[in-house]
């Protein structure tokens, strides 16, 4: 969903009501598309949010805390040196252009006022946030455009700001229904009535569209040649009640959420066009429906962006193992024959007096077997029969070793991918910087990641784990990551506490919180959905859990974090 220039000029209408002669308290850049900024007034405190990221660009107030990093890049410092205390004198939008001007008085190094301007352009892939100043040169932005990557409209610091190409339609602030119906007219006759509203109306999205063409058509879908005089006119009734809804900036915004709960669509108009298929919820504020609307998208994207690296490690590590593995299980079958070999040096000992020298080959007895079969055994002919014995000998006992070395190797081999495993469920599962710094510092403390120290760096603070409460009162403990799932289960959870795992698969360890008590089977299974929850299995159904209390469970010597063993347990079987 793109927020068009429409939804646009309500957003701009509820930033000037509060924000207009507020100054710029402080600003952040919390990832490099995103710039929050603080203003203060004499009456409160807001928080605007400016995103340049491709599939969710948009400018509003948010209360989202968002975490910044420990160094602000390049652009945020140079932003804070020109609009630090800067007051805000208006923000201006061209038309319905998908863009906003956000102008300030500020104080230059000379103490002179001058007049800068923050645009925040909404473009899909083609965002961005530009400061210009009053003669109209790039000072800088947030995504530099030069000649190899656009012909058209360079953005780069010294060069003057131009408004991006206009598309040459109708604008509904300036723009009869007359006007619109004539248009519609005009256009090839097979074009469907949605997209002929796109084709001719600057700044409303798809979902207007479709929405008038919704209203027109009763429901049904309508193209030019099919459309009659009175659905014409109906066309020009409903471009009218939503231009008259623009001019006046009035109303609340509308969002469509699915079966699922899960957010579809918004817009400023109300949404029917989806009929039973959603439930359309009436906002507070058109700032509100964004912050809900982008909030768990936004969250995945910004942890997907600084968990890049890892997951790249981790994927290239667990393929390295999985190939290993699979080529020790290829020299594991070839060493299936070894008792052949034995076999094999056995009859030919026993028989060596009935060998001729310099045979190369001899079919045998088996007399390990009833019927004596006979066997055919290929021979070395510049070696003795016990030459040729103590050769099959040496190879069976080869064969026995790598056996057993091939063996545990497979084994430590699966361990150690068990393991990765584990880390690649914990970094699924990563809601903060401060989650993916833990895991960080696991992995170098295992020896996956080079450990890099100086002066400055301080050991990162121990998170606590997830705490939640039964519908019948007892806490129940989650752990976040490996290393505090061992300082869960093996350092805060009592012996009589009970410890829930999900069964051969991934996840977090659980701990139900006793205090003395006896857990009611209510707490039980709530406290296994938790721990399904927490785990690989989350999106499945019926996932067994292991429960057990934590007095039965141990951590092996030289274990990887997270690893542990457990015994008298019993499984229940639970639904997310």
């Amino acid at each position: 969903m793109a927020l068009d220039g429409a939804f646009l000029r309500h957003i701009k209408r509820e930033l000037e009501e509060k924000l207009v002669g507020a100054r710029v308290d402080k600003i952040h850049q919390p990832n490099r598309e995103e710039l929050v900024v603080a203003f203060r007034t004499r009456e409160a405190a807001y928080r605007v949010l400016f995103s340049a990221r491709a599939n969710s660009a948009r400018v509003h107030f948010t209360s989202i805390p968002l975490e910044n990093p420990k160094q602000p890049p390049m652009l945020c410092m140079l932003l804070r040196k020109k609009l630090q205390g800067a007051k805000l004198v208006a923000i201006r939008q061209p038309d319905l252009e998908r863009l906003l001007h956000f102008e300030f008085d500020a104080i230059n190094e000379l103490g002179d006022h001058v007049l800068l301007t923050l645009t925040m352009e909404v473009m899909g892939r083609y965002s961005n946030i530009i400061l210009w100043d009053e003669q109209g040169k790039i000072v800088d932005a947030l995504k530099r455009v030069d000649a190899e990557m656009s012909s058209q409209r360079l953005v780069l610091p010294g060069l003057t700001y131009h408004l991006p190409p206009p598309q040459n339609k109708l604008c509904p602030l300036t723009t009869q229904q007359q006007q619109v119906v004539q248009a519609l007219q005009a256009l090839p006759r097979d074009m469907e009535l949605s997209k002929g509203f796109l084709s001719v109306l600057q700044g409303v999205s798809p979902i207007v569209c479709r929405e008038l063409a919704h209203q027109v058509g009763r429901g049904r879908e309508l193209t030019v040649k099919t459309m009659d005089e009175e659905q014409y006119f109906r066309a020009g009734f409903f471009y009218q009640q939503m231009k008259e809804t623009l001019d006046e900036v009035s109303g609340r915004p509308f969002m469509a959420v699915n079966l699922q709960k899960k957010p579809m669509d918004f817009s400023f108009v109300e949404i029917h066009q989806y009929g039973v298929s959603a439930v359309v919820k009436e906002m507070e504020s058109f700032s509100t429906l964004l912050d809900e609307f982008y909030r768990e998208r936004d969250k995945q994207e910004r942890m997907r962006v600084r968990e890049q690296d890892l997951l790249r490690l981790l994927s290239t590590h667990a393929e390295r193992l999985s190939r290993k593995m699979n080529a020790q299980r290829g020299e594991l079958e070839q060493c299936a024959n070894r008792d052949e070999l034995r076999v094999a040096g056995d009859l030919v000992s026993a028989h060596m007096y009935a060998i001729p020298k310099g045979a190369a080959a001899v079919d045998l007895p088996n007399f390990y077997e009833e019927q004596q079969p006979l066997v055919h055994i290929q021979l070395d002919p510049a070696l003795t029969p016990s030459q040729n014995a103590q050769k099959y000998y040496k190879e069976y006992r080869k064969a026995k070793t790598a056996e057993e070395k091939l063996t545990e190797q497979i084994d430590l081999a699966g361990k150690e991918l068990e393991y990765l495993e584990s880390v690649l469920d914990a970094l699924a599962r990563a809601e903060t910087e401060r989650d993916l710094a833990e895991i960080r510092a696991e992995l170098q403390e295992q020896g996956y990641l080079r450990r890099l120290r100086s002066k400055k760096d301080k050991p990162a603070a121990v998170s606590a784990p997830m705490q939640f409460t039964t519908s019948d009162g007892f806490t129940v403990l989650v752990g976040r990551n490996n290393r505090q799932n061992d300082r869960l289960t093996l350092k805060t959870a009592n012996n009589n506490d009970i410890w829930f795992h999900t069964k051969n698969i991934p996840g977090s360890h659980t701990v139900l919180v006793t205090n003395g008590r006896e857990p009611t089977e209510t707490a039980m299974e709530e406290a296994a959905k938790l721990a399904a929850q927490h785990s690989r299995a989350k999106d499945s159904s019926q996932v067994p859990v292991d429960y057990t209390q934590v007095r039965n469970v141990s951590k092996p010597q030289g274990a990887k974090p997270g690893m542990v063993i457990y015994v008298r347990y019993k499984t229940m079987y639970v639904t997310p």
